[in-house]
């Protein structure tokens, strides 16, 4: 078998079958198929494409390429989610400690934010001397005590996958449906859990800008899945504006705390709802959805739920007291108020955008070895369908400096539209695929 070869079949859009993608990775892994061959076969498939069961074997190959995490001693039950990636996205912070407050597993790997897209793993670091770094036996029993553990990584889950990715970054074959699920789901399948979960975005502020795209990507990673033997739902969800009211690092922990202590963030706590009653309907902790979302409420109201983060927080050593008292956590010496410039509407919001005002700020990388600021970002205070008068407070920089919060202001300001007439907004759910 010769790579030269298998690059021409694809070339030609003939099917590759499992042991030829077998060749293909394991070799690649292994270092003995060079960066430019494994970047044409990569184009090859951006223009040719993956049949389904290509794909799967795709995605198989990939995940078998390191360690496959054994979640067996946690029981039954264990489940993970995976985001595409997106502005405001705290839902594991809400979503883990509501499913483990019922019964769930969660034993989660995250990774850290790129871009305007922030990472779980930096945001939880806003605790005082949180760790995401531990042993796989200390991984294993934060999860089955607590109910759930977000640790980085580790160095061997899917190696595939992390050279792959470097070579699609700078070679423009990232937005290949295939390549995309055979590098999500080889992580998620790697990682063990026997129920998974994703929140594909869509629009101005998500990889997957059209609907369309996002429900293809949707299904098949739903296939891939099931394939696979796990319990498998994804959401497609609005990121045409910012999920939630906080961008930034520290402020969306602060959000993710008000939410559990019961704040009224409708579109948060909507997501949080329809992943988590998937999450308890497929592994069996709940006879339907009425019965999840009433357990998922519950959790919230009792404090169970809140109590949970508390617990996870102290367990990897950061300081539970700042889950009780958000004061604790780290906060920008600048608060600056925005407000609108016109009386009228908020008909669009530029998603992107606003994350990248949140990375100017220093609250995200450029590159991967950038510090970033965990204190900055941007809290809105009006999201598209709210109608303000001029001079209303529209959001609030919270800035290194008075010089950053200026630039940061007019940076916000050319996010929004305005409009004396309200537009259709379409629903923050948009399908639910199993």
């Amino acid at each position: 078998m010769h790579m030269t070869d298998l690059i021409e079949k694809k070339k030609r859009g003939l099917v590759l079958t499992e042991e030829e993608i077998r060749f293909i990775i394991d070799r690649y892994t292994a270092g003995e198929i060079p960066d430019y061959q494994m970047s044409a076969m990569l184009m090859a498939i951006l223009f040719r494409g993956m049949t389904m069961p290509e794909t799967t074997a795709l995605t198989m190959a990939m995940a078998h390429s390191g360690d496959m995490v054994d979640l067996s001693a946690l029981g039954e039950h264990t489940a993970d989610k995976h985001s595409t990636g997106g502005v405001g996205d705290k839902t594991s912070l809400v979503l883990c400690p509501m499913v483990a407050a019922c019964g769930a597993k969660m034993a989660k790997m995250s990774g850290r934010g790129l871009g305007h897209t922030g990472g779980t793993i930096d945001k939880l670091e806003s605790f005082p001397g949180f760790s995401v770094s531990m042993s796989p036996e200390r991984f294993l029993e934060i999860a089955d005590t607590v109910g759930f553990v977000i640790a980085g990584q580790t160095a061997n889950l899917a190696p595939a996958d992390k050279k792959m990715y470097a070579l699609r970054d700078v070679t423009a074959t990232v937005d290949s449906i295939p390549l995309i699920v055979g590098s999500i789901m080889s992580k998620k399948l790697a990682s063990g859990a026997k129920t998974i979960v994703l929140d594909v975005k869509t629009g101005s502020g998500a990889f997957m800008e059209t609907e369309r795209d996002a429900f293809t990507l949707a299904q098949e990673m739903v296939n891939v899945g099931k394939e696979a033997g796990r319990n498998m739902a994804a959401v497609v969800t609005d990121m045409d504006q910012p999920l939630g009211f906080a961008v930034g690092n520290a402020l969306e922990v602060k959000e993710a705390i008000d939410v559990l202590s019961g704040a009224d963030v409708p579109d948060l706590m909507e997501l949080c709802m329809v992943l988590g009653s998937n999450i308890l309907v497929r592994s069996g902790l709940a006879d339907g959805d009425e019965e999840a979302r009433a357990r998922l409420k519950d959790a919230v109201e009792s404090g169970a739920a809140l109590r949970k983060l508390a617990d996870m927080v102290e367990a990897q050593g950061g300081d539970s007291a700042a889950v009780y008292d958000p004061s604790l956590l780290p906060a920008a010496p600048v608060q600056r108020s925005v407000k609108a410039p016109r009386s009228g509407y908020i008909t669009a919001m530029a998603a992107k955008e606003i994350g990248l005002v949140s990375m100017h700020l220093g609250g995200g990388r450029s590159t991967k070895e950038d510090v970033i600021d965990l204190s900055v970002g941007v809290v809105l205070r009006a999201k598209v369908g709210a109608r303000l008068a001029e001079g209303d407070e529209l959001a609030v920089i919270h800035a290194p400096d008075e010089a950053a919060a200026l630039r940061a202001e007019e940076e916000l300001l050319a996010c929004y539209t305005f409009a004396d007439e309200p537009a259709y907004r379409p629903p923050f759910i948009r399908g639910v695929v199993t």
